[in-house]
């Protein structure tokens, strides 16, 4: 009862005041399942492209963090192949800094921040962290090239109405794109890290591309 008292709050501060840039909402009405998109800021290499993770609640939240990874790839030292995170708020003490005064706003500003300031210094991945350090050109040019391939193109974020609409449909393209999950693997392999050999979760399927209702109005009046 008391994870679900909180998480309703939770979710209404996250409705009606939302961080900068960052979007959070439930999935199917599951208080323990939600769904976030941070869009890249502007003077990252992700800029311009719409980010999207997943949020599972742990039964004992907020004494314990939740579990977050990104569905949408990203080129950066401290987020894997398979979405992991490397970020202390998301870790229990004493290697981590969790403290059940935190909330999902936070953690999802702190992703924002960890996107804008990677710390190649506890990497995942250790080649991109040492071209994040030595060949920061390099770097730059890759994240760029991976936000362009994987995360424009589907910006949902539009505020506080139709979140429902936008929960369905990430659903139906999670549903359609896991038939199609090991090909698109094997299609990406040479762009994808490899994942911490620590961790073994599976990634789900690849992000699907939702069109936005701009892009269909600039195609219609294109074609007057």
């Amino acid at each position: 009862m008391q994870r679900s008292t909180r998480m309703q709050r939770e979710l209404n501060i996250l409705t009606k005041e939302p961080p900068p840039r960052i979007s959070c909402w439930m999935v199917d009405d599951q208080i323990d399942k939600l769904q976030a998109e941070i869009l890249g800021s502007d003077e990252t290499p992700y800029k311009g492209g719409s980010f999207r993770l997943e949020i599972q609640i742990p039964e004992r939240y907020p004494f314990y963090p939740p579990k977050v990874r990104f569905v949408t790839k990203i080129y950066h030292p401290n987020i894997d192949g398979n979405g992991r995170i490397c970020l202390d708020t998301l870790q229990m003490p004493p290697k981590g800094a969790w403290k059940p005064a935190l909330n999902i706003s936070t953690v999802l500003t702190s992703i924002q921040l960890l996107m804008a300031e990677p710390n190649p210094d506890d990497p995942l991945l250790a080649e991109i962290s040492e071209e994040f350090k030595y060949n920061k050109p390099q770097f730059i040019q890759k994240a760029k090239e991976w936000t362009q391939k994987y995360a424009m193109g589907h910006k949902i974020m539009a505020g506080k109405k139709g979140k429902d609409s936008v929960s369905g449909a990430h659903k139906e393209n999670d549903e359609s794109s896991d038939s199609d999950d090991d090909s698109s693997d094997e299609e990406n392999a040479e762009n994808n890290p490899p994942a911490h050999p620590t961790q073994g979760t599976k990634r789900r399927a690849v992000e699907q591309p939702v069109p936005l209702p701009s892009e269909s109005k600039v195609l219609k009046q294109s074609n007057v």
